[in-house]
């Protein structure tokens, strides 16, 4: 892992309605640890930071601007000079100006983590990757919920975030851990 070239952390989705209790089992519980260590590291390296938030158009829905279940979580809000990027879909760079925010910037590296693993962080990365940014996906601080397989079953959220850290890391991005990010912002 190295930045050799302008890079920017994106946190994605990282908000209070996924700890309600209609959420099925989630992995990573170090998710918040390891996102708290990126922050403050990223941070005393003064590179960009746009933080991602899912602002739900669907009624009722917990991510709906208006619902509490919207709101960051503690210690991932943006402080002042850190923007905002309000998407209403999986992909960050749909339907936003995070594309033009990082191209102004002169950004060419995005470091991306959040929730979850398999639905934004991922479709995310695939966007990123196929817009021309080199992406890396930081495991670690990213997690994901158990999902019905369709005959009854339950996929395991650790199976589920595995297999799409294998997929990203297959064409899309490189997959590291919190402390690789960390060490190559001090080297």
């Amino acid at each position: 892992m190295r930045f050799d070239e302008p890079a920017a952390l994106i946190p994605i989705d990282l908000q209070q309605g996924f700890d309600l209790p209609a959420w099925p089992r989630r992995n990573n519980p170090a998710l918040d640890a390891n996102g708290l260590r990126l922050l403050q590291g990223w941070r005393a390296s003064g590179r960009p930071l746009i933080h991602v938030r899912h602002d739900s158009v669907q009624p009722g829905s917990v991510f709906e601007p208006t619902h509490p279940g919207n709101a960051l979580r503690p210690g991932f809000e943006p402080r002042e000079g850190e923007p905002l990027v309000s998407k209403s879909v999986n992909a960050a760079f749909i339907g936003t100006d995070l594309d033009l925010r990082l191209r102004r910037l002169g950004v060419r590296h995005v470091v991306l983590f959040g929730i979850s693993t398999d639905m934004c962080v991922s479709t995310t990365a695939r966007v990123a990757a196929n817009l021309g940014y080199r992406v890396t996906v930081v495991g670690d601080a990213c997690a994901c919920f158990e999902l019905p397989d369709g005959n009854g079953g339950t996929i395991d959220a650790d199976a589920i975030h595995r297999a799409h850290l294998a997929t990203l890391r297959a064409e899309f991005a490189e997959v590291v851990d919190t402390d690789a990010v960390l060490a190559a912002l001090a080297a």
